[in-house]
């Protein structure tokens, strides 16, 4: 696989910088039912073709990713912790300002 054809398969996917497996998934489903020969007349056997040879492209991709197990990509995954950590001291999120007496 060259880059050349892996930004063919996220272009043919119409993925942008981030997606996960599920949505890669879906995304699959929802291509091969819309150019089924059987749904779609006018489709070719050319166009399944292309968006199978994308997803396995884009599969090799992600079986072969290496996932990082960082504090800091933990809290890019997961926002609300993030958001938590942040702004714990606010009321908002049940924090109590340090400015307050218990």
């Amino acid at each position: 696989m060259t880059y050349q054809d892996f930004k063919k398969a996220v272009s043919i996917f119409g993925l942008g910088e981030r997606a996960n497996l599920a949505q890669i998934k879906d995304k699959q489903r929802e291509l091969v039912k819309a150019h089924h020969p059987d749904r779609a007349g006018s489709s070719t056997p050319e166009a399944i073709r292309e968006i199978n040879s994308a997803y396995e492209i884009l599969m090799e991709y992600c079986n072969g990713y290496q996932f990082c197990f960082s504090e800091e990509e933990f809290l890019e995954q997961t926002p609300t912790e993030r958001l938590k950590r942040q702004f714990s001291w606010d009321p908002v999120w049940g924090g109590k300002n340090e400015a307050q007496d218990d």
